[in-house]
């Protein structure tokens, strides 16, 4: 079984200071994705290179204490992409993709922070900008060169697909993270799944109906936390082949490394 997990960290050293490397010693996850590291490459020397025997593989934002993505696995990766070739937003530090590629087979797992648009109008277009632009960069990365790469992304989307998502679906319809254009531009990357050119949210395909359960993220304001006021906004995404292959699916929610949890999807292949 290959075991995967992905966490935003909301600051890498925040979250080694709450017990992350000693989780993911015993959780012994092949890779973890992560995300908002909020850290630069000298801040993470001598120090968090390397985790619980995992590599890390990393794309770090220009802006020092901003966004910032990582791969940690135990395999060699046979590729290493760092960018998605966005002039705008490879400079935010948003996408890495590892490559474990040998004959017969081509596969990614990338971990991606989407933006977000709550601070306001601003950063709400530029997430809208960085939707458009990922999508076709994700059909181009299937088809490309070859047979079909198959491949997982993993992140913080920072969309709740569906009411079953969030706690106040009801309250949060004009807000970011639940709009309607976020939620169609979601509906439209899994609805071409079923024509094999599209992605399938691997979570809610081994818990259709959960809802309270599923969440990943809740805000520091009030009692979000202790209410489980929350949103599910940590996916894994994968292509229609890989999709069929996720065997169990789990929120660790008994420690707390930052304001999301992390979630773990187990798949019935090995790298």
């Amino acid at each position: 079984m290959f075991k995967l997990t992905s966490l935003n960290l909301n600051g890498i050293r925040s979250a080694a200071s709450k017990g992350l490397p000693e989780w993911l010693d015993q959780s012994t996850p092949d890779c973890i994705c992560v995300q908002e590291l909020k850290a630069q490459a000298a801040d993470l020397s001598g120090r968090f290179e390397d985790i619980a025997g995992h590599k890390g593989y990393f794309h770090f934002a220009e802006k020092k204490g901003y966004s910032g993505v990582g791969i940690y696995t135990r395999h060699e990766p046979s590729d290493v992409i760092v960018g998605y070739g966005s002039s705008e937003f490879d400079l935010e530090g948003r996408y890495v993709e590892l490559r474990f590629d040998r004959p017969g087979r081509r596969l990614s797992i990338i971990s991606c922070y989407f933006p977000s648009g709550s601070s306001g109008e601003e950063r709400q277009a530029a997430k809208f900008r960085f939707l458009a632009e990922l999508q076709p960069h994700l059909a181009a990365l299937r088809h490309a060169g070859g047979p079909a790469r198959e491949f997982i992304l993993c992140g913080d989307i920072n969309i709740a697909h569906q009411e079953i998502d969030l706690k106040n679906f009801k309250g949060n319809k004009k807000n970011s993270g639940f709009l309607p254009e976020e939620r169609a531009w979601m509906s439209e990357l899994l609805r071409a799944a079923g024509a094999g050119g599209g992605m399938v949210d691997v979570y809610r395909r081994l818990h259709p109906e959960t809802t309270g359960d599923a969440y990943t993220w809740w805000s520091n304001r009030g009692q979000a936390w202790a209410n489980n006021v929350g949103w599910r906004l940590d996916y894994h995404l994968a292509t229609p082949a890989l999709g069929e292959l996720a065997r169990s699916a789990s929120i660790h929610k008994a420690q707390r490394f930052s304001d999301h949890a992390p979630l773990t999807i187990d798949y019935d292949f090995m790298l």
